[in-house]
């Protein structure tokens, strides 16, 4: 029987041979290679190609696949990657090092102890958390009336009453909190809301209204949040990088983590989402957007001028809903600022 961590490993395992397949231009390489590299422990594959790629997300159409390795998609601490060229293009290529044991002693999984491809630490909270909201779905969620023992907020190991929840099909809730709405850059069209994570709850009692314990208080509980079923779903935290498969042209619309300076690591919103064609994975070029200033010298009264977009990075999309994304910045030449625009590489 495949156990969701198998499942996981062959999707990857065919995914990589697929787009090494399909990789028809030469992919340009780091002046500054090295020959081999032994990776360590804090590495991502983000960073082990960035050693030897100018462009970290084309990593995987050059990596060869070693049919009589073992996991040969799966890199740990002491592994070895080679570059060499067949045919004028690059290759990156997989040695086991020798401190590298694949016994169940050591791993539970093929997946446990595996460097990931980008920093999961820096978007962990952001993979399972609803933070986007419809404004329907908003208006319909249970909502928080009261407290019991005549507190006025709410904190943990507190209950709080809510309208309404009729079932037990869902046992355990996030509280959530509506929040800003997140627009299009350029036509200001509402694109969905916030929803920031407040606290998560224990059905005790259904009804109208209905009791939650609440747990893991982030912020303390008002009248008026509301509530979301957790799903049961794994979140995906596993991240293979590639162009958007069709044309994908959108502006960074928000920065979370309550940060004002954008830099490398921090998670930003896109105003573009799956109805666009993202996926998780797609790696997107962020161009800071060119202000538009007075031409002092013009004889033309308040004549402006627009400056041309300068490159300024690159992010990863994490994580898609509907008309929004959530995305890692991977690299930062320059200050980027919300409103900067985003495209294909």
């Amino acid at each position: 029987m495949f156990t969701s961590s198998n499942k996981l490993a062959y999707l990857v395992f065919g995914l990589l041979i697929s787009w090494g397949a399909l990789a028809a231009d030469t992919v340009a390489v780091n002046p500054n290679h090295p020959d081999r590299y032994v990776v360590v422990k804090g590495d991502t594959l983000w960073d082990i190609s960035g050693r030897f790629l100018r462009d970290p997300w084309r990593w995987p159409d050059v990596w060869y696949v070693n049919p009589q390795i073992a996991n040969p998609h799966l890199i740990y601490p002491g592994d070895i990657i080679t570059m060499t060229y067949v045919n004028g293009q690059p290759r990156l290529s997989l040695q086991r090092g020798s401190t590298v044991k694949l016994s169940p002693q050591v791993r539970s999984t093929p997946l446990e102890g595996a460097i990931p491809a980008i920093p999961i630490d820096a978007i962990h909270q952001f993979l399972t958390r609803p933070y986007v909201m419809e404004q329907a779905d908003m208006e319909s969620a249970p909502y928080v009336v009261a407290f019991a023992d005549e507190h006025i907020l709410g904190s943990d190991n507190i209950k709080a009453y809510v309208r309404s929840i009729d079932n037990t099909d869902n046992k355990i809730f996030d509280v959530v909190r509506p929040g800003d709405a997140y627009k299009d850059a350029d036509t200001g069209e509402i694109l969905g809301y916030e929803a920031l994570y407040i606290s998560s709850s224990e059905l005790l009692q259904p009804g109208d209204p209905a009791t939650l314990m609440l747990q893991g208080m982030e912020l303390e509980t008002v009248k008026g949040d509301r509530l979301l079923p957790v799903s049961d779903d794994t979140p995906l935290n596993t991240f293979y990088p590639a162009a958007p498969k069709q044309e994908v042209s959108g502006s960074i619309i928000s920065v979370l983590n309550g940060v004002t300076q954008i830099g490398q690591y921090n998670v930003v919103v896109l105003d573009r989402g799956a109805s666009d064609g993202l996926e998780a994975g797609n790696v997107l070029t962020i161009d800071h957007r060119g202000e538009t200033i007075r031409d002092v010298v013009s004889k033309t009264r308040g004549d402006t001028v627009t400056l041309p977009d300068e490159p300024a990075g690159l992010l990863m999309v994490f994580r898609t809903f509907d008309r929004v994304s959530f995305a890692l910045v991977m690299q930062a030449s320059r200050a980027i600022h919300v409103l900067d625009r985003v495209h294909n590489p």
